[in-house]
């Protein structure tokens, strides 16, 4: 069984934004590693983020039309979040002292199935609810 792996939106928006050159380098292997495994895994909360900000906030923004292929395509990954999410995340962002919205992600996270969620957001090599944080940019030595 292949290990499930969740992407937070920083680095779907790395992995789109030409511009960010090292980190778009990463991101975008990453995200081809993660397709070819088929081992990704997001939340409706990540899709929404990556479209807002994919067609207003990278150094190139697509056009509308561009962002909702995109997002099209990554729907295959997309989990829907639910009432009983929104309370784990209560339940985390209580326990951790995170903020609800990192919260929620790592609910999703625990509920797919993951054991990585990967993140620039959150502090990496930290377990939350089962699941770890790693931090794609940072040498795996530092993680």
């Amino acid at each position: 069984m292949t290990e499930k792996v969740f992407v937070d939106t920083n680095i779907l928006l790395y992995a789109q934004d030409a511009g960010s050159g090292r980190k778009h380098e990463i991101a975008a292997q990453v995200v081809r590693e993660l397709w070819h495994q088929g081992a990704g895994v997001l939340s409706m909360q990540v899709l929404q983020e990556f479209y807002v900000n994919v067609t207003r906030k990278v150094s190139i923004p697509l056009s509308r039309s561009q962002a909702q292929s995109v997002v099209g395509d990554y729907l295959e990954w997309a989990m829907e979040t639910t009432s009983s999410d929104i309370e784990a995340a209560f339940q985390i962002e209580n326990e951790s002292g995170i903020s609800f919205w990192d919260a929620l992600i790592v609910a999703s996270a625990a509920k797919s199935g993951a054991s990585r969620i990967l993140s620039e957001d959150l502090n990496s090599g930290q377990r939350i609810a089962g699941v770890v944080i790693e931090n794609p940019f940072v040498p795996s030595g530092n993680r």
